[in-house]
């Protein structure tokens, strides 16, 4: 048995006798890359699609396209009446709404924007309407940028640029700049937060300050802040497209726009609709 080694050893052939190996006709993998810090790189993405060998490349395309749509691509739309409300403004009744509606995917978006307020009986005291492109900055912000008409009598055109979102801490908050077509600028700056007392029932705080750059005789404000807004609204959601709310309401008015009416608080009723 000791000498069953050694006769194998014998009886193989000697190396010199092996046929040299021709390794340029051998199938090796793709080499890989180096990272700068020694590591290997994944090798490149290959710009061809398999199934394009089977398949008619045309379909398959289609269906690539509806894949990446359907997976954040797609388009959505909301249409919201955020308040539709009574106010009893020292026995006189009052109204006032404030809406939006967009169109469009998660970078892009044409947005529509919609207030006003009044006395029943009475010629609108202010509305406008707000045509707008939204582009997103980050998953919590949108710039925003297009034009404002005013609907009231002696309404102006304005360019508007602002941004919105949800800042930390849940707030919504909003800020834009106009510039009339009388080159008067001003600044409306916003903000809300949703506190829930129950899954249903929200207790929303808002505030909105209305500041001008320059004096406006035609509007009869000053410069600096000429509007200010505060109000507190409790609204019961009976589902999240309709929700009736009450609560009370403060508004004043600073330098000539003031008056004899410079501040006013009014008990508010309403309803918030989401189509």
């Amino acid at each position: 048995m000791t000498m069953l080694p050694w006769l194998l050893l014998l009886a193989a052939p000697p190396q010199h006798d092996l046929p040299a190996m021709d390794h340029a006709g051998m199938n090796h993998p793709a080499s890989r890359e180096t990272t700068p810090d020694g590591g290997s790189a994944p090798p490149p993405v290959p710009a061809d699609h398999a199934a394009d060998a089977l398949f008619d490349p045309v379909a398959m395309a289609r269906a690539r396209a509806a894949l990446r749509r359907e997976h954040g691509g797609m388009r959505y739309a909301r249409y919201m009446l955020d308040r539709a409300e009574y106010r009893s403004i020292r026995g006189r009744d009052g109204y006032h709404w404030e809406g939006e509606g967009w169109s469009g995917g998660d970078l892009n978006r044409i947005a529509v924007k919609t207030e006003g307020e009044g006395r029943f009986g009475a010629p609108v005291e202010r509305a406008e309407v707000q045509a707008l492109y939204w582009r997103a900055l980050d998953p919590w912000f949108n710039l925003e940028a297009g034009v404002r008409q005013d609907l009231q009598r002696g309404g102006r055109r304005h360019a508007v640029i602002g941004i919105d979102g949800l800042a930390p801490y849940w707030f919504e908050v909003g800020a834009q700049l106009f510039l009339s077509d009388r080159g008067h600028l001003a600044l409306r700056v916003e903000g809300s937060y949703d506190q829930r007392i129950t899954q249903r029932l929200i207790l929303q705080p808002a505030v909105e300050i209305n500041l001008a750059a320059r004096d406006d005789a035609d509007q009869r404000t000053d410069a600096g802040p000429s509007r200010a807004e505060a109000g507190i609204r409790l609204r019961y959601e009976i589902t999240r497209r309709a929700a009736p709310y009450l609560g009370i309401h403060y508004e004043r008015s600073v330098g000539r726009a003031g008056g004899d009416e410079a501040a006013a608080a009014s008990v508010i009723a309403g309803m918030r609709l989401w189509f």
